[in-house]
């Protein structure tokens, strides 16, 4: 048997004033990419497995249409030129918009099916936080998605979808899929698998596991900043037996709107002043402050200084804000030089609802260039990392290798939603600060109009049933 693996991963936020270009994606072909799939070497002897391409890019706007064009065009080009095949495995995260077109995924896989076949197998593995189309469901043969958020079953989902396209293949299976929209859509900060509902509801898929003729059922969760009509939750079962596919699809999908007012943050949210605040009276000698409308591994921007300028208005003694991303600030700092004081307009630069460039004055700590040149700006006792391009920083020591203990500081503001693991091992105290941006985490305050209504929250005193009563 023959096997095409590939596909496409980003988040695209529709609010981001950051379009995503072609040069915002990393492009693998051939062999370069077989590391996502250190399994392998375990079904060797089943099929012949041909990497194709796979793309992906950080979280961030709408991609522009020429960019998904050419990467898909070269997809497409490769899976005409190296058929026939058995099956295809289509590596996704599956919350790409591309501007002026919804469900970009759906379109990527309609594309596939019309270059090899009706007869060919297709599988996918899926992020909980991918927005289905009824289209995509209905087009593959089958899917599964994490289980876990923080992601801790990347590489068990993709190994679970090419098992799945093996079996299926192996004993001339073509499944059946059962797919249902929950009309529920909310930030992946509220909808965590480590505390409640969202753990008792993931730990839940393991009764419907077992279930005759199932092969696998997901729940995702979706991407809450994408305003287009597939925004929402998603029950899709895989199997044989559509009667216990639909019975477990709704059983879990009744289950999660049932819990839908229980989600909540798993840390205590306020404004960003109210953080401040709780964090200066905290015990703790170090809290850790979620500036959540800004994450950029969620789609931000990451060049807001709503943070910067309440740290300041406060008055902080010793603080850290990773990051904030401005080139010309950069440029600024490079000229002059370690130990130099400098002025700059530092932020907001990108979206001039959320906030207006801040002038600041501070003394150049640390310069790190390269391909991302990274700066520490000292303001006050602002420790301010700047960089020429967004960044994500979950990892402690991506900030002391800037020459930062940030747990020597009373308070550390990081673009994210919730702690990612190494930051959460680490933090003494965390609190979560809805501030504005493009991610903003009070939803109600986007400017929503495609997304399909009613919708949770936006409308909160709607009903609904999983069987369609």
């Amino acid at each position: 048997m023959r096997i095409a693996l590939g596909g496409i991963a980003i988040e695209s936020c529709t609010f981001s004033p950051l379009p995503s270009r072609l040069s915002d994606f990393t492009i693998r072909r051939g062999a370069e990419f077989l590391d996502r799939y250190p399994f392998l070497a375990n079904y060797a002897g089943r099929a012949e497995f041909v990497p194709l391409l796979y793309a992906r890019a950080l979280p961030g706007g709408s991609v522009e249409p020429e960019a998904y064009a050419a990467m898909k065009g070269e997809y497409l080009d490769l899976l005409r030129a190296n058929g026939p095949w058995d099956g295809v495995y289509l590596d996704f995260h599956g919350a790409m918009n591309v501007r002026g077109m919804d469900d970009a995924e759906g379109d990527w896989v309609v594309a596939v099916r019309e270059v090899v076949g009706p007869q060919c197998l297709l599988a996918a593995s899926f992020d909980l936080h991918g927005n289905i189309s009824e289209r995509e469901a209905a087009t593959l043969d089958m899917l599964t998605a994490y289980r876990t958020a923080p992601h801790v079953d990347v590489v068990e989902t993709r190994e679970k979808a090419l098992r799945m396209l093996l079996d299926c293949l192996d004993n001339n299976i073509r499944p059946k899929r059962v797919w249902i929209p929950i009309p529920v859509v909310l930030p992946g900060e509220k909808t965590s698998t480590e505390w409640a509902p969202g753990d008792r509801l993931y730990a839940a898929l393991a009764e419907s596991d077992g279930a005759p003729g199932l092969l696998d059922i997901s729940l995702l969760v979706g991407y809450v900043w994408a305003d287009e009509p597939r925004a929402s939750a998603t029950v899709i079962a895989t199997g044989t037996d559509r009667a216990v596919l639909a019975r477990e699809a709704q059983k879990v999908a009744q289950r999660y709107w049932d819990a839908r007012h229980e989600f909540q943050f798993g840390v205590p949210a306020g404004s960003i002043d109210e953080c401040i605040d709780w964090a200066l009276a905290a015990p703790e000698a170090c809290v850790f402050i979620s500036d959540s409308g800004d994450n950029p591994t969620a789609g931000g921007a990451g060049d807001t200084n709503v943070a910067l300028a309440a740290l300041l208005a406060h008055n902080v003694p010793s603080a850290v804000i990773a990051s904030i991303a401005d080139a010309p600030a950069i440029e600024t700092m490079l000229a002059a030089g370690v130990g130099a004081e400098v002025e700059v307009a530092l932020g907001g630069k990108l979206d001039p609802i959320t906030c207006q460039p801040l002038s600041v004055r501070g003394v150049v700590r640390h310069l790190a260039p390269g391909e991302n040149t990274e700066a520490v700006l000292q303001v006050g006792g602002v420790h301010v990392i700047v960089t020429a391009r967004r960044r994500p920083y979950h990892f402690v020591a991506d900030m002391r290798r800037l020459g930062l203990d940030p747990l020597a500081h009373k308070i550390v503001v990081i673009k994210i939603g919730y702690l990612e693991p190494d930051l959460k091992r680490h933090a003494p105290r965390a609190f979560l600060a809805l501030t504005p941006g493009a991610v903003d985490q009070a939803i109600e305050r986007l400017p929503f109009q495609r997304v399909r209504r009613p919708l949770f929250p936006l409308d909160k005193e709607m009903t609904w049933s999983a069987g369609g009563e």
